[in-house]
């Protein structure tokens, strides 16, 4: 664990802002530890800890059931570890906002496709490490072998989404 401690809104919403830019974790079922995959987390800004996913009825995140996500923005900027349980969701209005042409090329029967399935994330605790703070300086330091954690600004937090 870093023993440094950064500020929990702020790393909450650089974590959200990274996650809008590149949605791509790779999901754990907790009881099954081969079942890591990549996959498209689906957000929605007006969504309180919640995020979505698509899936087959034959994919062994069909069982749902607690899981933990592990995310790394585009730049590395931010990294992070979620937790949450996954759900069926229900909600037809749910499935229509959240469909997209990237969804329906994994679904050739469109969003009544008998084996869609679309899981709701119900979120919990979250550890998040930010390094946008670090610069240019303090990179080519850490590239060095030199000790950096003056500089080191961005921060870790261990918070609720």
């Amino acid at each position: 664990m870093n023993n440094f401690q950064g500020n929990p809104v702020e790393l909450r919403k650089q974590f959200w802002h990274a996650m809008e830019d590149s949605p791509f974790v790779m999901l754990q079922l907790d009881a099954d530890t081969d079942s890591a995959a990549p996959m498209t987390a689906q957000l929605d800004r007006t969504a309180s800890h919640e995020i979505w996913f698509f899936t087959s009825r034959t994919n062994r995140f069909a069982v749902m059931g607690p899981a933990t996500a592990t995310f790394s923005s585009k730049g590395h900027e931010v990294f992070a570890r979620f937790h949450g349980t996954l759900n069926q969701e229900t909600d037809r209005s749910r499935l229509d906002s959240q469909w997209s042409n990237m969804v329906a090329a994994w679904f050739p029967g469109g969003k009544d496709d008998p084996n869609l399935l679309m899981m709701r994330m119900k979120l919990s605790g979250a550890s998040i490490w930010s390094t946008s703070e670090l610069g240019l300086l303090a990179t080519a330091k850490m590239m060095l072998g030199l000790d950096v954690r003056a500089e080191s600004t961005g921060g870790y937090v261990e918070t609720n989404l």
